[in-house]
């Protein structure tokens, strides 16, 4: 058995439509996460050690990873690790807006929903080429938005030009998450993306992250 497996996506992929169509969610979840996962292991051939380690973990390390192999592993590991988020975060049946201390916590950090989904839509809309918008908790426990370029994530720290700190939302801004719907309409993209969230996952990120502080990795 391989290291890594591809996730069960737990739901029908027309579960979202219109806001991502279905042949968009069957060719993103079966073809380019499918590639990244059998990338990350055939990255880790060889590597005992290593293949029985988390991808998170993976990751969030990879300076202990061997030289020859920490492209492949940051990018394949970074596209499996990204992509298991998003679908948990815009599966169905979630809340539809932030409550409790998570809703809390955005009015403290961002002064309303609204204005995070401004500041969280900027970052989508301005990363150049290809990558992810972030919703994160950083090591303090608040709130903040970011972006990283092609699979990298929050997770990587300085590596990915980011702060370490843990994503507990994120949006995927490569052109094969929306083009055979959007064209090259990625601002309708995002904003259709707010319609999908899954609060109730995006909350449960958020009190995990809290149990040492958004930096610390743990789940």
């Amino acid at each position: 058995m391989m290291s890594h497996q591809l996730p069960e996506l737990g739901y029908a992929y027309d579960a979202l439509e219109p806001h991502i169509d279905a042949r968009t969610m069957e060719i993103h979840h079966s073809k380019h996460h499918a590639t990244y996962v059998a990338g990350l292991n055939g990255a880790l051939e060889g590597e005992e050690d290593l293949q029985g380690v988390s991808v998170e973990a993976l990751i969030q390390n990879l300076d202990k990873v061997p030289a020859a192999i920490q492209t492949p592993v940051r990018n394949h590991g970074g596209g499996h690790f990204n992509h298991s988020l998003f679908w948990k975060v815009i599966a169905p049946g979630g809340a539809s807006a932030p409550a409790g201390d998570l809703a809390a916590a955005i009015d403290r950090d961002f002064g309303s929903l609204d204005a995070l989904k401004e500041q969280f839509a900027k970052a989508a809309a301005t990363r150049f080429g290809s990558g992810w918008a972030w919703l994160c908790v950083d090591s303090e426990g608040k709130l903040c938005v970011c972006s990283t370029a092609n699979q990298d994530n929050p997770l990587m720290g300085e590596l990915a030009g980011a702060c370490i700190c843990k994503p507990i939302l994120g949006l995927d801004v490569w052109e094969h998450a929306y083009y055979l719907n959007y064209q090259n309409r990625r601002p309708d993209y995002i904003s259709a993306f707010w319609n999908v969230v899954n609060w109730d996952v995006v909350a449960e990120n958020y009190a995990s992250s809290q149990c040492c502080g958004g930096g610390c990795g743990c789940s």
